[in-house]
């Protein structure tokens, strides 16, 4: 039997966008465009960028953040593996956890499946503890849930937000040339 890689009906997805090496804002810029030229996918929402500290390894430059809204009929693995060919065309190399990269690009929310598989977790395992997804994912969606956990804007209320910083239009230029909707 194939794989399946299409759902019959659109599904709304957020995808989480991170970099930090290589103009971050113009990588998130490149890659919300490569989004919206999936198939069968389109870009519903995007947020502001948001400039965050390092986690895990923290010898590294800030990164930039942001999460986009799509609407798609690509299945979860589908996605995925457009997700990882995007970041491989960015340069993405994947030396040690928490490394430096161009770009990173996860699926924080599927619709309100919850997927357990050995490289495929949906929700993202550790979308309730970052406040630089569930910030700019609150921007676009704040009643959006997270299956199991409750709704983003009740979720933002219980992480620390005091090292993450928004960045201005001109900080950024926004992704998609100005993060707006579309």
């Amino acid at each position: 039997m194939a794989p399946d890689t299409h759902h019959s009906s659109p599904v709304t997805a957020f995808i989480a966008l991170g970099s930090n090496l290589d103009d971050p804002a113009a990588q998130l810029r490149s890659a919300a465009g490569s989004l919206a030229a999936l198939p069968q996918t389109s870009v519903a929402r995007t947020s502001s960028l948001y400039r965050s500290p390092p986690v895990g390894y923290l010898e590294q430059p800030d990164f930039v953040n942001a999460v986009v809204m799509l609407v798609t009929r690509l299945a979860p693995r589908e996605l995925l593996e457009r997700l990882l060919a995007i970041e491989r065309v960015h340069g993405r190399t994947r030396e040690f956890p928490n490394a430096p990269r161009r770009l990173d690009l996860d699926i924080a929310l599927y619709g309100d499946r919850v997927i357990r598989e050995p490289d495929l977790i949906i929700p993202h395992p550790r979308l309730c503890e970052r406040a630089f997804v569930l910030v700019p994912l609150m921007e676009i969606a704040p009643d959006a849930v997270v299956p199991g956990h409750g709704r983003v804007v009740d979720l933002a209320r219980l992480v620390d937000t005091s090292m993450l910083i928004k960045l201005s239009e001109v900080e950024s230029k926004g992704v998609n040339g100005g993060i707006t909707e579309h």
